[in-house]
């Protein structure tokens, strides 16, 4: 009698490395291109500094020679985008989630919001870089220059709002709508700092990389707490 051989069930290959979330990416890349752009500025890198006048000069002229655009700007800058304006809508969504019973969620957002500007403050303070200055200023404004206030609460503020929004499963019609006026605010604010002669170009693109980098990272660590807060899936 011929003994049969067990079979052997075919081997799976091995499972690959799970991709990184867009999340962990995203901070990877924001964080490593505001580290970059930090270092550029801290050395007065020549090409860079070259370019921030080149621009800051053509839109100051443009600035003066036209008031009414530059009253615009003002209201927007200084009104509609104002890093306080961004903070108080901050803060009606903290109120409005704790009516809902998400204190965790309420809280993590504000306390992204004042991270964001705790780095933004202490940077400034670390790096130290002068504004543009005019014998014929249009505007005014305080503190340092790198990075851009107003650029980095837009992205950080809009950007916590649309992830709030994907969160909680929100129409993906509002979900557009919201990131369609975010991108607006948060590019428009870069675009009024810049026109009015306050900031050079690499400051407000900084503001954008960081309040990106902040809005990532938040995401990220927040998955990864909500995770250890339900325990391994069964």
């Amino acid at each position: 009698m011929r003994s049969s051989r067990p079979t052997q069930p075919p081997q799976s290959p091995p499972p690959s490395r799970p991709e990184p979330p867009a999340p962990v990416r995203a901070a990877v890349v924001l964080s490593a291109l505001s580290v970059a752009l930090l270092l550029l500025v801290a050395l007065e890198w020549h090409p860079l500094v070259s370019f921030d006048r080149s621009v800051a000069d053509t839109l100051h002229d443009s600035a003066v020679g036209n008031p009414a655009v530059t009253h615009t700007n003002r209201i927007l800058s200084d009104w509609v985008w104002d890093p306080w304006t961004m903070r108080a809508l901050v803060a009606v969504v903290f109120l409005w989630l704790l009516r809902q019973g998400e204190r965790l969620l309420a809280l993590w957002i504000a306390a992204t919001s004042a991270l964001g500007a705790l780095v933004q403050q202490g940077l400034k303070g670390a790096v130290g870089r002068e504004r543009p200055e005019w014998p014929d200023p249009v505007d005014s404004a305080h503190f340092s220059a790198w990075p851009s206030g107003h650029a980095m609460t837009a992205v950080v503020t809009c950007g916590l709002l649309v992830w709030l929004l994907w969160l909680r499963g929100a129409d993906p019609r509002l979900r557009t709508a919201v990131l369609v006026v975010g991108t607006l605010s948060w590019v428009g604010v870069g675009v009024t700092r810049l026109y009015l002669g306050v900031h050079w170009v690499s400051d407000v693109l900084g503001g954008w990389l960081l309040g990106g980098a902040v809005v990532a990272l938040s995401v990220v660590a927040y998955g990864r707490l909500v995770a250890s807060r339900e325990g391994p899936s069964v």
